[in-house]
């Protein structure tokens, strides 16, 4: 199971990329594939913060892709930004900035691959 949304790059997007993520959620289900609703809402929030990430730091187009692959969700996102990420070591004392910190900690694996047209972010969950 697959989708692919674009976005303009608009703060709005994060709340329509939050809605797509839904909505695939629930398309897995009738497919047969039950994500737990405790794996389901930390999906949503891995996609909320990597499009928020895309939108507030790269400007412009972005994209949001999700696949289902052997017991795996995984989520991409890419950008028209060249500049690399920022992850930081967590912090306690540190107001904001935790948004990567929040998708490391939740995912199995993160990979970020600069391209020609800028970067791409993916980060796998099991389902």
């Amino acid at each position: 199971m697959r989708v692919d949304e674009v976005f303009k790059g608009d703060p709005g997007d994060i709340a329509a990329a939050r809605h797509v993520a839904r909505e695939w959620v629930g398309r897995m289900g009738t497919n047969g594939v039950r994500m737990l609703a405790t794996v389901a809402a930390d999906f949503v929030l891995v996609v909320s913060e990597l499009v928020t990430n895309a939108v507030k730091h790269a400007g412009g187009p972005c994209g949001l892709e999700l696949r289902a692959v052997e017991g795996t969700v995984e989520i991409t996102v890419w950008d028209m930004s060249a500049h690399g990420v920022k992850v930081t070591d967590p912090d306690s004392l540190r107001v904001g900035q935790h948004g990567l910190e929040i998708v490391r900690k939740l995912c199995h694996d993160f990979v970020v691959a600069v391209t020609p047209s800028g970067k791409r972010i993916t980060a796998r969950m099991a389902v």
